[in-house]
This record gives structure tokens, sequence and C-alpha cells, in this order.
């Protein structure tokens, strides 16, 4: 476990996820007081990934629920296998037959029968979801429990049961509590609002896309090779985009992918000729697109202006 908030951030940075203090800081709580941490912001910010490298740097398994519209207590929890159940009396019918052997009433019977409980209402019957395997882990895992807002009130509110306790009720077997209480991660893109009583109890954590220099870092992290000016340019850019009205602004992952794809095909700054093709690995709708080649015209007529005396080049290799 974390010793210190600069233990949170060597640990993750040693899988490198660069986060700040104030990241840091609720990640050490979170996990020391045993509290549930809700990650709020932007999509692709790196909130699901937090919960990913978490487990990576503190050695535990991961458990992920990807929550969805239409989720509900069965489809989280567990599934009970009738029809295995249901085979396992069939093969055992014999079995049950020389159970019965010497009951004179149908109360005897069904008291014989009763006794068997065991056998048939067993975990061995228990299909578990991922809030079940959480629980029932022999060892403590993270929980991550993702884009938490796309699913219904209703699932919210018995998810509140779960965070409350750790524990949940099967009808088949009875209450199972949780052998290690798991670090839970929630995640929420904000496309609903959460109620107030699940984030009473949570500690909550938002995460915006990064300043420059931070997201310089993460670049030069995750694409070895990259080139100091091409880096600056891209972030110089996509700060620029961010503040337009755009159906989806570029995410940090999608920005690394730009990044690969332009030092793949050599471009070195953005004012080559090959920038505008690359575009749809950074945005993802036709009309974004189009604004953003706009932007990039801008910027590079700007640039342009503020170095007048630059060597021009080759007039092929640049953006008109």
């Amino acid at each position: 476990m974390f010793q210190s908030v600069d233990d949170v951030i060597a640990g993750l940075g040693r899988q490198k996820y660069l986060c700040n203090k104030s990241v840091a800081t609720v990640v050490y709580l979170g996990t020391t007081m045993q509290k549930p941490i809700l990650v709020e912001g932007p999509a692709g910010v790196g909130k699901t990934e937090l919960g990913k490298v978490l487990a990576e740097a503190l050695g535990m398994e991961l458990i992920r629920l990807q929550c969805y519209e239409g989720l509900d207590e069965a489809k989280a929890l567990y599934e009970w296998e009738y029809a295995k159940q249901l085979l396992y009396t069939q093969i055992l019918k014999e079995k049950i037959g020389d159970i019965l052997q010497g009951t004179r009433t149908l109360r005897e019977a069904v008291d014989c029968v009763a006794n068997q409980d065991g056998v048939f209402f067993s975990d061995r019957f228990l299909l578990p979801r991922p809030l079940l395997r959480a629980l029932l882990s022999e060892q403590r895992c993270v929980l991550l429990i993702d884009e938490i807002d796309k699913s219904d009130a209703e699932f919210e509110a018995f998810l509140l049961e779960v965070l409350s306790d750790f524990q949940i009720s099967v009808p088949e077997i009875g209450t199972l509590k949780a052998k290690h209480v798991p670090l839970v991660i929630l995640t929420s893109n904000n496309s609903r609002e959460m109620s107030d009583a699940l984030k009473r109890r949570c500690l909550h954590l938002y995460i915006d896309f990064p300043e420059s220099e931070r997201e310089m870092e993460i670049i030069k992290l995750k694409v070895p090779g990259v080139g100091n000016q091409l880096a600056d340019e891209v972030v110089r850019l996509l700060h620029r985009l961010r503040k337009l009205d755009l159906k989806k602004a570029p995410s940090i992952s999608e920005t690394l992918d730009w990044v690969r794809a332009l030092t793949l095909l050599n471009i070195k700054q953005l004012d080559h000729g090959l920038v505008e093709e690359t575009l749809s690995t950074l945005m993802k709708y036709e009309a974004d697109i189009r604004k953003a080649h706009n932007e990039l015209k801008a910027y590079l007529a700007e640039k342009q202006a503020q170095r007048p005396n630059l060597p021009g080049g080759d007039d092929k290799d640049r953006l008109h």
C-alpha cells in the first residue's frame, strides 16, 4: 500500500501515468481510508486509466464493471445457473430415490429433501459477476466501476447498498460479506448528475485536460522519439482546438495516436502537407475535422507571421 502522497506519484509514474499532487492526494486518502473514489471529468482525460494503473502499481487484480443503460443487479452481481442445477437434479435422481426410501408420509419426504438443500442451493451454481467477484476475492482487489453515469438511477441506488456495507444477499444462499474491502474507483463523464447519497460515500476527484507542460510530458513519455518541436506545436494546437465548439474534444489517447501517426510519417512540424490527412486520427466527426482544419490553417498563418524571415522550404510541403 502507498505510504505517502509522494509514494503515489512515484508508484503511478512507474506505470507511465503522470499525475499532479491533487490527484495523488485523493488516491492516497482513498486507499488508506478504504473509501470509494468518484472520478469525474471530460471523456478521455485518463479516468479509467487511473483505475488500471492503480491496480498495476499495487500488484492487485483489476475487476472492471462497464456500466451502460439498462444494466441491472443480475448482470452486475451474479447469475444463478438454473440449467446446471437442473442437470445435477437429473443426474442424482436415483440417489434422491434412495434417500427417500423409508419415509412414510409426504411431510417426512419433504423434510428429508429439505435436509439436502445444501447440495442444490450452494455456490457451485453461482456464477459471479464483477461486483460479487470483487467481494469474494481471496485477495484485496481494485474494483473499477466505469462510466457509472451511463447506468440508471435504480442501479445507482442498488450500488449504494453494496458500497455501504460491502455485502450482498443471495436469496438461494444468504448474505455474503466481502472477504477484503476492495479499492473502488467509479468514473463518470458527467452525462448525468450523480446522486448526493453516492457522492457522500465517495471521495471526489475531478480530472480535467492537462496543462500544456504536463501534456508535453505525457506525449514524450508515451511516444518515445517524438521531436520537441512537433510535440510543442501539437500541444499548442490541441489547446486551441479544445476551446472550439466541438462535438467531441480530442482526448489524451487520441492525441497520442495522432502524434504516433505524425511520427510514423516522419513529420517534424505541423506545416507539412500530410498533417491535414492525419486529422481523422485526432477528430472523430466530420464537422469537427473541418473545424480542426480551419484552426490548423489559422495557427500556421499566425506562426508564419511571427517568423517571417524563416527559410520557406518547398511550397508543396506547406498546408494552404
